[in-house]
């Protein structure tokens, strides 16, 4: 069993955690032609916006409903009033993301009251649009939590319910947070490659590829799940999430529409990679392709190539939860022992099956104090100050990565991800090891040299 140790200090010094309205922004995000819209002050949505932007190097179309002190005070309705009626007019999106944040969360404001009354009064102005709540407080919780709430939200308010018709051909894939761009635009290619069609919600490949829409300016979002799929969501044989973190919005989605989940806590690792693809080939009653049995041929090659450089080795990670067993679960798989794990929370379920000794709640300051002796540090570019002290390299992994380029292209899922994570560990030993010299094959110089 896993031993939990709580967070114990009051502040962060070098934080871990990204917020849950910036897990919500970034769900909505995948969603065609939307706009996440923060509903607190200016500062809130500058400091979301600047991680966003310099993960993802693109233009994020994040809106904030600004409030100023004597709203603060007297109630924000009237801001957020404002704001929706703005974007309508200005962006005309499909969809308005709607992320709380602490300073109204704090102040106990009836968000959904308030929202129902703006859409019963401004009903024809906001028509085509739809505008979904999630709360999203900062002062608990993490990005994993606010990307669930979004997503759940959205099948709250837009899938149509009840037992609907069901096309035999169509999956609904319900990715978590930590599933990159890569991965997306892999799980598509791998279902359609069985004769289905995949549902992805939230769909980040099409908003945040790095691709250049045409000559001209978009105010939302331009690509990702259309409205229309959401709401008809449950017209699909089966649904499959991707993380913990998923299990809340598969469940409502069967509770909804009947819709049956199926739910994998990671798709990195060759036994993970091997129960997705038998899933898709029972569902499709296809063979599994021939391109799919390659790149499963090519990841047990990768396994035996890369295996030496991973036994004994000490990792020390910090991340989300399913990001942390994600990741964990890859190196021990690999021979490798996790010796420090650090994570943003503890009631994620998902804890106890990591296969570690401990787990401590906290942030960064805590990884660089319990990973002295690591060969390794995994976690995202706030990290790379604690590598440069400890004298560990670093491999990026999460959100925010900003001191490197195309971490949205890294592919970290089924055969192919897996493969090419056993490449970029074996790689970074590979360039960080210490050559051998002849006092450091003699036993009896052992203790001398360690001084």
């Amino acid at each position: 069993m896993v031993q939990v140790f709580p967070q114990t200090k009051s502040a962060a010094v070098n934080p871990l955690k990204s917020s849950q309205p910036l897990g919500a922004a970034l769900a909505f995000l995948g969603v065609e032609r939307a706009v996440p819209l923060f509903h607190g002050s200016q500062g809130c949505t500058s400091l979301a916006l600047v991680l966003l932007v310099r993960h993802f190097k693109e233009a994020i179309p994040l809106q904030t409903t600004a409030l100023d002190a004597v709203a603060t005070i007297l109630g924000g309705a009237g801001n957020l009033e404002e704001a929706i009626l703005n974007l309508k007019r200005r962006a005309k999106p499909k969809l308005i993301g709607i992320c709380t944040t602490a300073l109204v969360e704090t102040r106990g404001e009836d968000f959904a009251g308030d929202l129902t009354n703006i859409k019963r009064d401004r009903a024809d102005e906001l028509a085509g649009t739809e505008i979904v709540l999630a709360s999203t407080p900062d002062f608990e919780g993490a990005i994993e939590e606010g990307w669930a709430k979004a997503v759940t939200s959205m099948i709250e308010r837009i899938t149509t319910q009840g037992e609907q018709s069901h096309d035999q051909k169509k999956i609904a894939i319900l990715p978590g947070w930590h599933v990159t761009v890569a991965d997306i635009e892999l799980l598509r290619e791998t279902v359609e490659s069985f004769g289905l069609k995949p549902v992805i919600l939230p769909d980040i490949s099409g908003s945040l590829d790095g691709t250049v829409p045409d000559d001209r300016w978009v105010p939302t979002t331009y690509g990702g799940t259309p409205v229309d799929e959401i709401q008809e969501l449950g017209t699909a044989a089966q649904c499959i999430a991707i993380g913990e973190h998923m299990r809340r919005p598969a469940e409502l989605l069967r509770t909804r529409t009947g819709v049956p989940y199926a739910l994998f806590q990671s798709l990195t690792g060759l036994k993970r990679a091997d129960r997705f693809v038998s899933l898709l080939s029972r569902i499709s009653g296809a063979p599994v392709p021939a391109n799919i049995r390659r790149r499963r041929a090519q990841l047990q090659d990768a396994l035996l190539d890369g295996h030496f450089h991973f036994g004994g080795k000490k990792i020390a990670i910090a991340a989300e939860p399913d990001q942390l067993y994600q990741f964990a679960t890859f190196f021990t798989g690999m021979g490798a022992k996790i010796t420090a794990a650090v994570t943003t929370t503890g009631t994620s379920k998902i804890i106890q099956e990591m296969p570690v000794e401990s787990l401590q709640v906290g942030d960064l300051g805590d990884l660089e104090e319990l990973a002295v002796d690591a060969d390794l540090l995994v976690t995202h570019s706030h990290g790379r100050q604690a590598a440069e002290r400890l004298g560990i390299p670093l491999m990026r992994v999460g959100f925010p990565i900003f001191d490197r380029l195309g971490s949205q292209h890294k592919i970290t899922s089924l055969y192919q991800g897996t493969r090419d994570l056993i490449f970029d560990a074996s790689n970074i030993f590979q360039a960080n090891q210490r050559a051998p010299c002849p006092g450091s094959l003699d036993p009896s110089r052992k203790g001398e040299l360690a001084r």
